[in-house]
């Protein structure tokens, strides 16, 4: 499979972004959501949380990799048959913003435990802290993170209904372009 985009499908570069992002995503609402069922201070909760971390600035570091990506990889493969004017222009804005959460969660999460004065850990290292302890900021900046992430779920569930009814109501190839070549034949 070709690196770069074509004229009827992404390039492996980008398709296999996509998906990782996706998997990413999702460990890292899965660590935050399931440290929950553990009690306070337990070690799980504690590894959970800091996995949530790792994992979201993991997200923060690739997104970066993914829009380089996206600069390199050629134009993108237009919708076959094309939409109308406004789904793709919605469909831009809807992007627009799925990279602005990439960013701004991971950001957000950095700054929030910054400062709340806690370590910023990343897979062995210590990443500086981006501000001063501040228990006021900490927790504006907490509360925040939260409302954002509880929108990243209808974002991120509304990228993926769309494709879905691209694919299965509107019967174009906008899903197969995304697809990993093995997995491109739906029906």
């Amino acid at each position: 499979m070709n690196w770069k985009n074509t004229t009827d499908r992404y390039g492996s570069l980008s398709i296999g972004m996509h998906w990782l992002m996706l998997l990413l995503l999702v460990a890292v609402y899965a660590c935050i959501e399931l440290r929950e069922f553990y009690p306070r201070g337990s070690a799980l909760r504690e590894g959970l949380k800091t996995w949530h971390f790792m994992l979201g600035l993991s997200v923060f570091a690739l997104v970066f990799v993914r829009l380089a990506i996206r600069l390199v990889s050629g134009p993108v493969p237009p919708i076959r048959p094309a939409p109308p004017l406004w789904q793709e222009r919605l469909a831009a804005l809807v992007h627009l913003a799925l990279y602005a959460f990439l960013i701004a969660m991971p950001l957000l999460g950095w700054l929030t435990l910054s400062a709340s004065g806690k370590e910023i850990p990343f897979f062995g290292l210590q990443l500086p802290a981006l501000v001063a302890p501040d228990k006021a900021l900490a927790g504006s900046l907490k509360e925040i993170h939260e409302t954002i992430g509880t929108l990243g779920y209808y974002l991120v569930g509304l990228h993926a209904a769309a494709a879905l009814a691209h694919h299965y109501l509107l019967r174009d190839d906008t899903l197969r372009r995304i697809l990993p070549r093995r997995g491109g034949q739906l029906s």
